[in-house]
């Protein structure tokens, strides 16, 4: 393949402007051009970058010289866009989570599968070298049968006063993102997901605890998979620091990772350690340490990072993130939900 043409469709992600950065150093890649909603953010965006901004989608979607586009719109509008693109045969990446319904993941993969494009969603855990290796450790049987995982995923931004008044409060729109939890714990559901399946149930609670301008800021969802495991995610976004990221206890051995989020990387002791392993038959030997990077570049890193694992991938004809495996973690986020509106246990998948 020549040198990919890349259109962005909507900056009101953040994200999507790490990437455009990273891209900007790429010999095989160039973002040509952006279309936003905002005509104003769009150009503004597109002013910063030196790209042309369109704003007139059709012209984007038109043009041959876009391979790719990726949709970094605000949530309620990935399903329009991702049918406007795939009806132009265009290649598709777009931010999570999915969509805001089971509905719209449905529309979005109908769309997908009718023309035959390729399309990944951009969930940066699955290309992090921490979750990799935990999943290579629990795959070649180092900690045998998992009972119990425990995942902290957090980000403070709720106490940020600039991305509570910012273009980025949509984040906590009911009606264009439904509220944090569907937006950050999107990324720990995917990871369960990837790792472990769809689980059978899950029983949460989800809402206010430090604001009470947006509609959730904290939440908590415990579920159990077929065979009896069980994991629990804590999100929230009012958390300043941490520090213990993830916990996976096995018969055989225990996993703990550290510094895997945001507030875990912006403060990090003295002699932190990444990913460390103990093993029951090797009880001498303590913990082990497995060799895993924190990022000095903190967060940040692992975001820039999903551009140039997601753009090989493509090239590849590979597949990371489909769009069936965005409606299954979906599923978990809003199951979670249902859960904290009934205040009972919902079984998943969702009917």
């Amino acid at each position: 393949m020549s040198k990919i043409g890349i259109a962005v469709l909507g900056y009101a992600h953040g994200h999507l402007q790490t990437y455009t950065a990273a891209i900007k150093g790429f010999d095989d890649a160039q973002v040509l051009m952006c279309w936003d909603h905002d005509r104003d953010f769009g150009q503004a965006v597109a002013a910063n970058f030196g790209i042309e901004f369109r704003p007139d989608l059709d012209r984007v979607l038109s043009d041959p010289a876009v391979d790719l586009v990726m949709i970094g719109s605000e949530t309620r509008y990935h399903p329009e866009l991702v049918e406007a693109a795939a009806r132009a045969g265009k290649d598709i990446i777009v931010q999570k989570p999915m969509a805001l319904s089971l509905a719209d993941c449905d529309r979005m993969i109908a769309a997908v599968e009718r023309a035959r494009v390729w399309f990944s969603l951009a969930y940066q855990m699955r290309y992090d070298p921490a979750n990799r290796k935990m999943k290579e450790l629990m795959d070649s049987g180092a900690v045998g049968r998992v009972g119990f995982v425990r995942r902290r995923h957090c980000i403070p931004v709720l106490l940020d006063q600039g991305f509570v008044t910012g273009h980025t409060r949509w984040h906590f729109d009911p009606e264009m993102n439904m509220g944090m939890w569907m937006d950050d714990a999107s990324h720990p559901a995917d990871l369960f997901y990837w790792w472990f399946g769809m689980p059978e149930s899950v029983m949460a609670e989800i809402g206010n605890t430090l604001t009470d301008f947006s509609p959730d800021d904290t939440g908590v969802a415990i579920y159990r998979w077929p065979g009896g495991m069980m994991g629990t995610i804590f999100n929230s976004s009012v958390v300043l620091v941490g520090e213990n990221t993830t916990e996976i206890y096995g018969d055989q051995g225990v996993i703990v990772q550290n510094h895997g989020d945001g507030p875990s990387c912006a403060v990090v002791p003295p002699g932190a350690v990444a990913v460390k392993l103990y093993q029951r038959d090797k009880h001498a030997a303590g913990w082990q340490d497995m060799g895993v990077p924190i990022p000095p570049g903190g967060q940040g890193e692992r975001i820039t990072a999903v551009a140039r694992n997601i753009l090989d991938e493509y090239k590849r004809g590979e597949v990371q993130v489909s769009a069936r495996d965005g409606k299954a973690s979906l599923q978990m986020v809003l199951g979670a939900y249902e859960s904290a509106r009934q205040g009972r246990r919902v079984s998943l998948p969702l009917a």
